[in-house]
């Protein structure tokens, strides 16, 4: 029998990807009760005999339920009380984590009856426990965050075009579907060419019905 902790601890992710311009959070149907049949950020409890700290349960976390492992995860604020779960008190560790677009659609096959990706400024009316609040937290953070940090580059396909890269961005700092925010071409070029996070691919570059596009890849430095 395993020994129920008190408060109940756990990792929640809030797993954000861009498709088609839009910012987009990961969430899985609930199979179980509590919550059962409603839509939920991936999450796990803590095992104290098996997880190192709360990073290692996020991890599991998506392994176990999308089976998936992310170059970018960070834990970003607690939620805790004792009305977020009928269980009793109970202590979410909320954590951020950013999926390459590429990877989208693989993620969704893995489990298509379970799981569905959602706009992250409208993911439903009625999601389990406090994901809701969760998910706005999150959204929030990682908006503040990326005028400091590469985290859009966590987003990226191995090759990409400034252009992308920009959309991205612009699809992280918009507010809402109606708002669409809008970065200045020529100050985020010139901000990415003396970046030493990215590098052309030398040679390589998109084509299409505007002359052809140089490729960038992450600089070999670049930590994920």
């Amino acid at each position: 029998m395993v020994r129920q902790l008190y408060p109940l601890v756990s990792a929640d992710v809030a797993l954000f990807s861009v498709t088609d311009d839009r910012l987009q959070v990961l969430l899985v149907r609930r199979e179980q009760e509590p919550a059962a049949g409603l839509w939920a950020l991936p999450g796990a409890i803590l095992q104290p005999q098996g997880d190192a700290d709360l990073e290692v349960t996020a991890r599991r976390a998506l392994r176990e339920k999308i089976s998936v492992e992310v170059p970018y995860l960070a834990q970003l604020r607690t939620f805790a009380g004792a009305a977020r779960d009928p269980r009793g008190w109970s202590l979410s560790v909320l954590h951020c984590a950013l999926l390459p677009r590429d990877q989208v659609q693989a993620v969704v096959r893995s489990s298509v009856d379970r799981v569905q990706w959602c706009d992250a400024d409208a993911p439903g009316e009625r999601l389990a426990f406090d994901h809701a609040q969760q998910i706005l937290w999150a959204r929030t953070a990682l908006r503040q965050r990326i005028q400091d940090h590469a985290l859009p580059l966590h987003l990226m396909p191995e090759r990409f075009t400034l252009t992308q890269l920009q959309r991205v961005c612009e699809a992280i700092l918009s507010p809402g579907p109606a708002q669409r925010f809008r970065l200045d071409k020529g100050a985020f070029r010139r901000r990415f060419a003396k970046s030493p996070d990215i590098v052309e691919v030398p040679g390589a570059f998109e084509h299409g019905a505007q002359r052809p596009a140089q490729l960038f890849q992450v600089a070999p430095g670049f930590r994920f």
